[in-house]
């Protein structure tokens, strides 16, 4: 329940930023589940299923640093409106496509870009409405609300995939953006455009090669080899621009990355631990699920409710652990959080060919939801709060890229760590790699992190 002593405009404010990453959470969390019956409609196994997870990443992960330039050249609400827009648009055309692998993939692809400039805006607007403790309440309400798309996500796509269509899963999008699209002309807020806004379209252009490229090698090298030049130049050229774009943000006169944002010293340990939280998220989330369906036999709804305890953890506790980091500071939730998560996911060891939910998976999802609820309010807190206001727009943007990213070479990289077919011993093999993954989010939050000093707390501005 949103807090009662909030403004009206920031209760419209909140519940809009809710629905809005509502919109982009929902789909990442049916997707996985999703996967294995788009991937015997459309063929070509753990590669297409690989890409249709890497598409929309992908154009979502290069773009969303542009998008939060112009969320904060241009105008959130502009902004957010033509995400919802996109957003909607594209996942009808995925609903409706004939089943063609390669046109459901490049829709993947829009649908990322559309999400691009849905993600940084929604997040943004809350970080310029709230302030001090009331801001961390806020974010860690956000955090709370937004769970619901994993809880519902997957239980209702699980429900689709199993007895209607995997097609209706994308289809899911389209009620709650009708309804953010109408609170946003209640909230009757205009942005006023920032004259002489130059775009850094060469950025743009030179971080979906340098993202594009790698990832692209990661996916494909099985099939043709890291001898082929159709895998070692894309890699080499991605590798390049990679370099090309960092050199770029330090000569562009408006660069989508401001290198200086990293001089915050939370600010960049925190998008490190980012890295590896959401590497892991990506990577765990990913191969659990497909596992349940592929190897151990469940449907797809048994195999999306076996992580139903996470989302409820997430709604009821998200919000007490953002207050808590609000008054003690980040530091200590940023740190043990994930290690938790990650002794959730060795707890899946006990998985094998013959899977008993209530031995081998529920004790690893609970210890697995206490860790994650405890993460994910302080990490975005933490990190945000750290710089100013001003830059919420590229902040969020920056953020959200760090995570996407590692989410997409995670996956990239799951053929690497499967080393062929999926089975028990490299299943056992991914959970360790995600474990690790979170162990060192932890290890570099505790490290890297640091509670800001205690202010007093001044009512929020109304927008």
């Amino acid at each position: 329940m949103l807090n009662d002593t909030m403004t009206r405009n920031q209760r419209l404010v909140l519940t809009i930023a809710i629905l809005s990453s509502f919109v982009a959470f929902l789909d990442g969390s049916v997707i996985n589940v999703a996967l294995p019956a788009m991937g015997a409609e459309l063929g070509g196994g753990l590669q297409t299923q690989q890409w249709l997870v890497d598409a929309y990443l992908i154009t979502l992960g290069s773009l969303i640093l542009l998008a939060g330039s112009f969320s904060d050249m241009f105008g959130r609400i502009v902004v957010l409106r033509a995400g919802l827009v996109g957003f909607g648009v594209t996942s009808v055309l995925i609903a409706i496509s004939p089943p063609i692998a390669e046109l459901v993939i490049v829709l993947r692809g829009l649908q990322g870009v559309a999400g691009a400039l849905l993600v940084p805006s929604s997040l943004a607007i809350i970080m310029s409405t709230f302030r001090d403790r009331a801001q961390s309440k806020a974010i860690g309400q956000w955090t709370a609300w937004t769970s619901a798309a994993f809880l519902a996500g997957p239980v209702l796509g699980g429900l689709f995939v199993d007895f209607l269509s995997w097609r209706l899963v994308f289809a899911i999008n389209v009620l709650p953006i009708a309804v953010t699209i109408g609170l946003l002309f209640l909230l009757k807020q205009h942005d006023v455009r920032r004259e002489g806004v130059k775009v850094d379209y060469l950025g743009g252009v030179l971080g979906i090669l340098g993202l594009g490229g790698p990832v692209f090698a990661l996916i494909e090298y099985s099939r043709y080899g890291w001898d082929s030049p159709i895998i070692y130049l894309p890699f080499v050229v991605g590798i390049l621009s990679l370099a090309a774009f960092l050199w770029w943000q330090t000569k562009a006169k408006s660069p989508m990355l401001p290198l200086e944002l990293f001089r915050v010293r939370n600010f960049s340990a925190g998008n490190v631990a980012t890295a590896f939280i959401y590497g892991a998220l990506a990577l765990g989330g990913l191969i659990v699920v497909v596992f349940l369906q592929q190897v151990a036999g469940f449907p797809a709804t048994v195999a999306a409710l076996a992580f139903l305890p996470v989302s409820v953890g997430n709604v009821l506790l998200s919000s007490y652990w953002g207050g808590l980091s609000g008054k003690y500071g980040p530091r200590l939730f940023m740190s043990l959080g994930p290690v938790l998560a990650g002794i959730g996911y060795l707890l899946f060891l006990r998985m094998g060919d013959n899977v008993n939910y209530w031995w081998d998976v529920l004790p690893g999802v609970i210890v697995f939801s206490a860790g994650l609820s405890m993460t994910v309010a302080p990490l975005t807190s933490g990190i945000l709060g750290s710089i100013p206001a001003t830059q919420a727009g590229i902040g969020s943007a920056v953020n959200n890229a760090v995570a996407r990213v590692a989410g997409l070479v995670a996956i990239a990289m799951l053929g690497l760590i499967l080393a062929g077919d999926l089975d028990v011993e490299s299943y056992h093999r991914a959970l360790i790699v995600t474990a690790v993954l979170f162990f060192m989010g932890g290890a570099i939050s505790f490290v890297g992190i640091r509670n800001p000093q205690r202010t007093v707390e001044v009512p929020a501005p109304v927008v």
